[in-house]
């Protein structure tokens, strides 16, 4: 063999080799980009279910304080009833 062909396959061997160190280095760090997004998927989806159920939690929140408001209302006209039936009995009575 002559020296040009054996700087040829020298130069092809190590392009081969630099080729693939380079294809697998670049694979390594795409899967790990693609785990680190994966997480970060993994987070907003839980995030998303927090806020759904919060989202629930406050709908039966507002319902509690309506239903407490309306009881309140009642039972303030209640208490103006039993004013009005006291002032009218202490007039009769005094």
């Amino acid at each position: 063999m002559s020296e040009a062909m054996i700087q040829t396959l020298i130069v092809s061997l190590v392009t081969l080799i630099g080729t693939f160190g380079g294809i697998l280095t670049a694979q390594k760090l795409s899967n790990y980009r693609i785990e680190q997004l994966e997480r970060k998927v993994d987070k907003h989806n839980g995030v998303i279910e927090k806020t759904y159920g919060l989202e629930k939690d406050v709908k039966e929140i507002q319902k509690d304080v309506e239903r407490l408001d309306s009881e309140q209302r009642s039972t303030e006209n209640k208490v103006q009833e039993i004013d009005k039936r006291v002032t009218l009995l202490e007039r009769k009575g005094g």
